[in-house]
């Protein structure tokens, strides 16, 4: 067969799995439960690196693995939320389009610096993998508190996010004890979800 399939690339391929199931709790309008697919994908982003580097790869396991995090990203980022957002079947969803081409050409555009041999200690932009924790922070937000956070509200973000995808601003890339600090916030996120869900 072709591919790879080590452990260095079996996280990813798990989170682009939670992607597509994250799909179909929208189309079947569990929102709530779509968002925590969406937090363990970015989970699932967030460590598959850490481990790829620790595992020991020839050149085309390297290789692979850059173009299939990349396309797992768009799967998971870009698309899981914009099926979220076309379920909602109303205005809403059109912000999604800006969302999803400016992702897209983040990550073609960063792909062609993706061999550079001194990684920098900060994005240019917004990663999409973000998406992961600051959309479901506003889901959860809109679940306890409807009327100050309202559905319409997520049109905004969508586009906020979208420009920020693109934009030459400096983000500092995580390291160390911030891995621990997204997972919990991750967790915590989830909890307030679940909890609203069923306040809800």
């Amino acid at each position: 067969m072709i591919g790879c399939y080590n452990r260095s690339v079996i996280l990813t391929y798990f989170g682009a799995a939670l992607a597509l199931a994250g799909m179909y709790l929208a189309m079947a309008g569990l929102d709530a439960w779509a968002y925590l697919c969406l937090i363990f994908c970015g989970i699932c982003d967030l460590f598959d690196g850490h481990i790829a580097r620790r595992c020991k790869r020839n050149e085309t396991e390297k290789a692979f693995g850059v173009q299939i995090d990349s396309l797992a990203d768009v799967v998971s980022f870009l698309a899981l939320p914009a099926v979220i957002a076309a379920a909602w079947q109303d205005w809403t969803a059109l912000a999604a389009v800006p969302y999803v081409l400016a992702g897209v050409i983040r990550l073609a555009w960063f792909n062609m610096s993706a061999n550079d041999e001194a990684p920098a200690s900060f994005y240019t932009g917004l990663p999409v993998t973000y998406a992961a924790l600051i959309l479901p922070v506003y889901e959860a937000l809109h679940l306890w508190f409807p009327a100050a956070f309202p559905r319409q509200g997520f049109a905004v973000l969508y586009l906020l996010i979208a420009a920020a995808f693109v934009m030459r601003v400096p983000i500092k890339k995580p390291r160390g004890v911030w891995y621990v600090l997204f997972s919990l916030l991750a967790l915590a996120v989830s909890a307030a979800i679940i909890a609203g869900a069923a306040h809800g």
